[in-house]
């Protein structure tokens, strides 16, 4: 049997089993203590403390950088389902990650990574908010075909037709 790191554990098992990248960094930002250590009982009693605190902590900068790094439209589709799973509104999902936004992040993110999250949240609460009602869902609408102009009279490429010159018109 092969042994795994604590964080291949961690990434492989723990959070393989969660969808959504948003939902991961919940879930890494809830390890964490008021002192700012990642604290899970059977993790640390499986595979140590200070293997586990620092699988976590790597764990949890790596995804912070997954959502820095995801298009909003994927975010987008990341709170629809991550929402539904919970069983929770999508806009209330988003304010409730706003108001960790602080909390969300691990000690010593990196520079700009906060006001970074704070943006892609802020970008994702305003798209989410603004959905009309109406539209067609994203998922199930394919692009529009393209929609090729009409062709000049005097355009005859690809069409197989040679042009009259003036000698064969006046014939």
């Amino acid at each position: 049997m092969k042994l795994k790191s604590a964080f291949e554990d961690l990434s492989q098992t723990t959070l393989g089993a969660i969808s959504g990248c948003l939902r991961r960094l919940e879930y890494l930002a809830g390890l964490r203590q008021l002192r700012g250590e990642y604290w899970h009982w059977g993790f640390s009693k499986l595979h140590g403390e200070p293997a586990a605190k620092k699988a976590f902590y790597e764990a949890h900068r790596a995804a912070v950088s997954e959502v820095l790094c995801t298009p909003l439209r994927t975010l987008l589709n990341d709170v629809e389902s991550s929402s539904r799973g919970l069983g929770v509104d999508a806009e209330k999902f988003l304010e409730g990650l706003k108001e960790k936004k602080a909390g969300l992040l691990p000690s010593d993110p990196g520079a700009g990574s906060a006001r970074h999250l704070s943006s892609v949240l802020h970008a994702l609460l305003g798209l989410e908010r603004n959905r009309r009602p109406d539209a067609i869902p994203r998922a199930s609408s394919p692009h529009p075909p393209l929609v090729q102009s009409p062709r000049h009279p005097g355009d005859t490429a690809g069409s197989g037709v040679q042009p009259e010159t003036e000698g064969e018109a006046e014939e």
